[in-house]
């Protein structure tokens, strides 16, 4: 895919990215895709991957008791517990605003660990990074941002959240769906949303303006993108993935670069 090379007029430097199918066909790949990068908050997919993995083993149940009180692990997923963003502290009653929150990602992580008595980081590793043969990724410190990945890996996970094999289609569904819909938010980096979607561990693109994604890309385009200068989106109705891991911190670099990359991407997908 031509669209990939503009990666080498990022301001990075170093730069990687591919993009995956539905099928998991790998239609396209660009730079070192086997280095590993600090993911930063594309971290959040995989730890809430591997808590839906933990939801359907039985282990805990997206509405019980997490976090603050009157707060879920469904709330703590979709970033409605109340917890401000970088402190364990309350800073609204759950389920009125979208209050993105690292907070509420360790929280979870620590619920899991108990709840399993394994420590998230191996849980993660058991749920999701061995059965996806992702032996290039790692967790140690906080399940909001301390992954670190490479790009082929990433093309597994999200192979995976296109053709589910380690969860139930419908759980999957469930995470790109939108939880308490209309709640309006700060999307960091982009400013204040209304509505700012999101789904279990997913943010959802829908109408959000400005955005991280492209102009073109559908309002069901699901994914994350990290402080690190990372993102991860899923375009259903384009049916495909991409993936850039970059070692240069998002910034007005990546606001002017990355839609650009992604409509290119998608144009040539629909070519």
């Amino acid at each position: 895919m031509q669209s990939l090379a503009m990666i080498e007029n990022w301001p990075v430097p170093a730069a990687a990215a591919a993009v995956v199918r539905a099928d998991g066909t790998v239609s396209g790949s660009h730079g070192p895709t086997s280095r590993r990068f600090p993911l930063a908050s594309v971290t959040k997919p995989l730890a809430a991957y591997a808590v839906l993995v933990a939801y359907e083993e039985g282990a805990v149940e997206l509405d019980e008791p997490a976090g603050p009180e009157g707060s879920t692990v469904r709330h703590l997923l979709s970033h409605t517990s109340g917890l401000a963003y970088d402190e364990h502290r309350v800073a609204a009653p759950p389920g009125t605003r979208r209050l993105y929150s690292n907070a509420g990602f360790e929280v979870l992580g620590d619920h899991v660990a108990k709840v399993t008595d394994i420590p998230f980081g191996e849980y993660l590793r058991q749920a999701v990074l061995e059965p996806l043969g992702m032996a290039s990724t790692t967790l140690e410190g906080s399940p909001a941002r301390d992954g670190v990945s490479t790009v082929d890996d990433l093309l597994a996970f999200a192979a995976e959240l296109q053709a589910p094999r380690l969860l139930d289609p419908r759980t999957v569904l469930e995470a790109m769906t939108v939880v308490h819909p209309g709640l309006s938010g700060i999307l960091p980096g982009y400013g204040h949303q209304k509505p700012n979607d999101w789904g279990l561990g997913f943010e959802i693109r829908d109408s959000k303006s400005p955005h991280w994604t492209g102009s073109s890309s559908s309002p069901r385009t699901f994914g994350h993108f990290g402080q690190s200068g990372t993102f991860l989106w899923v375009d259903p109705d384009a049916g495909a993935a991409c993936v850039a891991l970059t070692d240069r911190d998002f910034g007005p670099w990546a606001v002017e670069a990355w839609p650009r990359f992604t409509d290119a991407v998608l144009a040539e997908l629909r070519d």
